[in-house]
């Protein structure tokens, strides 16, 4: 299947997303029709190694995948971004539990905001713990849940490792009460005493490989520029519904449409410039580094820096431009319901995640300067492992 053929799938949900828009952001998580229309179009699947039921696509379909969805609703695209990490990066896990993702439906849901504790008993692993930020959880068959094994009291390794679960031994705990991105149904999850079998404790975030260059990817990396395809999806809905209120809108006390008004033109000409030339970059750095992931070469500091800048710069540049046309839109974007009240509040969100924050910006500085990195993002330096604890040597998948 070729890459356009995902960015066409996704461009034909738009309808059925933005039907379903209200009733997420009321309901606080994603609507099941939409997520069973992307677990069936195999949008979830998109970023996964081949070999594991994954569609291999490459980072630029990724985030033209993500960015079309969230053009249409920006809690979607969220939620569609980490259901694409979360296989992408996970799924190679499964060799020794591979029926788990074997049905092209199964949605997983996963977070690492928590470490739980996971203690040895007679059949296998005792679970217990909450973990935040489980996005898509309502939807999930499946969840990962970040534990360390103990055994007779005592931590077996200082390792993260995965404990998969089924989604009718988990409680979602209803957390997720926030302005923004309300319908990604980003909400707790809780394990009480849960018997994970061995075979379901696979290795955690980028400590499996295969052959899939996209797992040679740079864990930090593959991180960033994902969110950032939320960011830029969100900002060119922005700029269209305000083209549409420039375009109908009569103010107060004037005769001319606020379209007539200099600073309306030069808003969105400068926000359209803006966000062209972020996307631009974030695709040019991008490619750069696929074409040397493809070459089987380590992904330099100096790309890697590079990259994180160019996604940090874009997410923030992002809101900047929706929050410019919101400006220029006067009161109507301040009414709960209109759509740019909606987009103004989800953008922020994207901005303030740990992986594109604004302050790797500065160190991506230091690392073109000859400078060590200080932040995490730019200490991941493969996707063997994190920089932030130990991890398992890479488990190399064995031949078909």
């Amino acid at each position: 299947m070729s890459a356009d053929t995902f960015v066409e799938r996704a461009q034909a949900l738009a309808p059925l997303i933005a039907a379903h828009a209200d009733e997420a952001e009321r309901e606080r998580r994603l609507p099941a029709p939409v997520a069973t229309a992307f677990a069936r179009e195999g949008l979830y699947r998109v970023g996964g190694p081949r070999e594991f039921h994954g569609a291999e696509a490459d980072p630029m379909t990724q985030i033209r995948v993500i960015e079309a969805v969230s053009r249409a609703d920006g809690s979607a695209g969220w939620n569609l971004m980490i259901g694409i990490e979360t296989f992408g990066i996970i799924s190679a896990g499964f060799h020794k539990c591979p029926d788990l993702i074997a049905d092209p439906m199964t949605v997983m849901a996963s977070s690492t905001a928590a470490v739980g504790r996971a203690e040895r008993v007679a059949e296998g692993w005792l679970v217990n713990g909450q973990w935040q930020f489980a996005s898509g959880v309502h939807n999930a068959q499946i969840f990962g849940a970040t534990v360390r094994l103990h055994e007779n009291g005592e931590e077996v390794e200082p390792l993260n490792r995965y404990a998969i679960v089924p989604s009718e031994q988990i409680e979602i705990v209803d957390t997720w009460h926030v302005a923004g991105l309300r319908g990604s149904g980003s909400h707790d999850v809780r394990l009480t005493d849960v018997v994970v079998p061995d075979e379901h404790i696979i290795s955690a975030m980028g400590g499996t490989r295969s052959e899939s260059p996209l797992l040679r990817i740079p864990l930090g990396t593959r991180l960033a520029y994902n969110k950032v395809a939320v960011a830029l999806g969100i900002a060119r809905a922005g700029i269209d519904v305000f083209v549409d209120v420039a375009t109908e809108k009569h103010p107060r006390f004037s005769d001319r449409k606020i379209r007539e008004r200099p600073f309306v033109q030069r808003t969105l000409a400068t926000a359209e410039a803006r966000l062209r030339a972020v996307r631009a970059s974030v695709f040019d750095i991008v490619e750069t580094v696929w074409d040397i992931v493809l070459r089987d070469e380590e992904v330099p500091a100096r790309e890697r820096a590079l990259l994180q800048i160019v996604c940090s710069d874009a997410v923030r540049t992002s809101a900047e431009a929706v929050d410019a046309v919101v400006e220029a839109a006067g009161t109507t974007a301040n009414k709960l319901g209109h759509p740019l009240e909606r987009i103004a509040r989800d953008v922020r969100v994207v901005r303030q995640h740990f992986t594109v924050a604004p302050h790797h910006i500065e160190d991506g500085g230091r690392v073109l300067l000859g400078l060590e990195a200080e932040g995490l993002m730019l200490r991941m330096v493969t996707a063997g492992g994190l920089a932030r604890a130990a991890q398992p040597p890479a488990e190399r998948q064995p031949d078909a």
